[in-house]
């Protein structure tokens, strides 16, 4: 269901990717300067021409690499070739177990995760690129495996909606991390609360696709 992404950047391309990812989410692009990036990176000035054009093209690269990192995890969550209705929905609770474990157990989504968000605060460049090679694809395979658990038309508004909401609680619970631990009395959300997270979101998966038609 989920293509393999392209290999991750490697030596001082990816130093600077991950310095632009770090900075970019913290400070916002415009507050953050080239020889601060490169001194992050442990590399020259010069390198971010070199690599990528401009600081601009250093921000593309982060988008790209935020779609690529994003699309590993759903590829590393997904399971066995689907061909049944049954089978589709297995794959939907595999993906948000796989999701909810990587988005709030991984070091990694908290690598990525800020820079986004920036992104969409500031309405910059970087979200066009993450729609194209990463939201939209990803977002067409989610409602095909919709489609085929419900016997639905994929690409249905009714479709495409359900799907939004799915990945919307997700999402949630990796922005409001913090409240949520904060409300469930938990000192962290750890790999027993994501468990409990995961069990709550599929539950609400079944519930959705029983209305929806189910198998």
């Amino acid at each position: 269901m989920v293509e393999s992404p392209l290999p991750p950047p490697e030596g001082t391309r990816r130093a600077l990717i991950d310095a632009g990812l770090r900075l970019f989410g913290q400070q916002g692009f415009a507050a953050t300067p080239v020889r601060q990036l490169a001194t992050e990176a442990g590399a020259n000035i010069a390198a971010i021409a070199y690599h990528f054009g401009s600081k601009d093209g250093l921000r593309l690269a982060c988008a790209e690499e935020f779609g690529r990192r994003m699309a590993a995890a759903m590829l590393a969550a997904s399971g066995a070739i689907v061909g049944t209705a049954e089978d589709a929905r297995e794959e939907l609770k595999r993906l948000v177990r796989g999701m909810m474990a990587f988005l709030l157990g991984s070091s990694g989504a908290s690598e990525i995760v800020p820079f986004m968000l920036r992104e969409l605060a500031e309405g910059g460049p970087g979200i066009d690129a993450v729609y194209t090679g990463f939201a939209e694809p990803t977002h067409r395979k989610l409602c095909a495996l919709w489609g085929l658990a419900t016997g639905t038309d994929p690409e249905a508004d009714a479709t495409r909606l359900a799907v939004f909401t799915l990945i919307g609680q997700l999402m949630y619970f990796r922005i409001g991390r913090d409240i949520v631990a904060r409300r469930m009395g938990w000192a962290t959300v750890d790999a027993a609360g994501i468990a409990q997270i995961a069990d709550r979101i599929t539950r609400n998966l079944d519930a959705m696709l029983d209305t929806d038609g189910g198998p």
